[in-house]
């Protein structure tokens, strides 16, 4: 929060669909939307006419207490008072608010730690700040997985993760990482010029992924699952990843955030301390 990536068109349809279905629904108080765009159409997930655990995150952001003005709205019929709403306006927000959810996946190491619709986290934390690879960063670090400033990235990403390849490695690669890569990932990253060393696996023969991971070696691992029409299973490196205390990622969308994040670190070694107050200070009415 803000949205980064969302255009103007697809925040409105956003707002439009939210506002229907909660005057269809009858809603009074909370309601928790899900959406999942895909090029420009958005399509509705779920409505659900309660909160979520991302209300304080947001309100914090913000600086808009939702759940006061919610309870407000619900007690009006009992209590008298007139209705907050209309003194709501919008307001631009300065800084950014980056969730990130808390999966305690290294208490089942035997698991394949891939994200699905299924909820398993077990709580969620906030990172604020101007900017957003800052803002991401430290929200990286309150789940106590700490980005390495340097060291070497594996990258191993599936097919369809393949367009966004290049662009990943010249990100990690400008920040003063040492790449390597697996097969099709190898060549792709060679034949644009940016220097990488090949790495087999585990099928491949030794020394292999695993080795590596095994002998601290490698100090973060972006690897994209293909899914079940894989040809063979990659689930051994997210475990070895779990097993050893590397940092994994398993989406192109939070491998570029990543390396947005660490340039951050690394330009600014001493990130400055700001009260939440602070922040809302600084927001403003448009």
């Amino acid at each position: 929060v803000p949205s980064k990536n969302l255009t103007k068109k697809q925040v409105d349809t956003i707002r439009d669909y939210t506002k229907r279905i909660a005057v269809e629904m009858g809603v009074r108080g909370l309601m928790n939307m899900q959406y999942a765009i895909e090029g420009d159409t958005v399509y509705v997930l779920e409505a659900n006419p309660r909160a979520s655990r991302t209300v304080p995150l947001v309100s914090k952001v913000c600086g808009i207490n939702m759940v006061r003005i919610a309870t407000d709205i619900i007690t009006l019929p009992l209590t008298g008072r007139p209705s907050p709403v209309p003194a709501l306006r919008e307001r631009a927000v300065n800084h950014y608010g980056v969730k990130e959810a808390v999966v305690p996946f290294n208490m089942f190491p035997e698991v394949d730690p891939v994200l699905g619709p299924e909820m398993r986290s077990t709580g969620e934390v906030l990172g604020i700040s101007p900017s957003f690879g800052e803002a991401y960063y430290k929200a990286q670090e309150a789940t106590r997985t700490s980005l390495p400033s340097e060291g070497t990235v594996l990258l191993s990403v599936c097919d369809r993760d393949k367009p966004e390849l290049v662009e990943t490695a010249r990100a990690f690669y400008s920040l003063g990482f040492k790449i390597i890569a697996t097969g099709k990932s190898f060549e792709m990253i060679k034949e644009a010029g940016i220097p990488v060393e090949r790495i087999f696996k585990m099928y491949e023969g030794r020394p292999n992924i695993a080795d590596q991971i095994a002998n601290g070696e490698i100090q973060l691992i972006i690897n994209t699952p293909a899914g079940k029409d894989a040809v063979t299973d990659d689930s051994y490196i997210r475990k070895a990843a779990i097993k050893h205390r590397v940092p994994y990622i398993t989406t192109m969308a939070a491998a570029k955030a990543s390396a947005e994040g660490i340039r951050s670190v690394k330009e600014n070694t001493h990130f400055g301390v700001k009260s939440l107050q602070a922040h809302h200070a600084d927001i403003s009415e448009l």
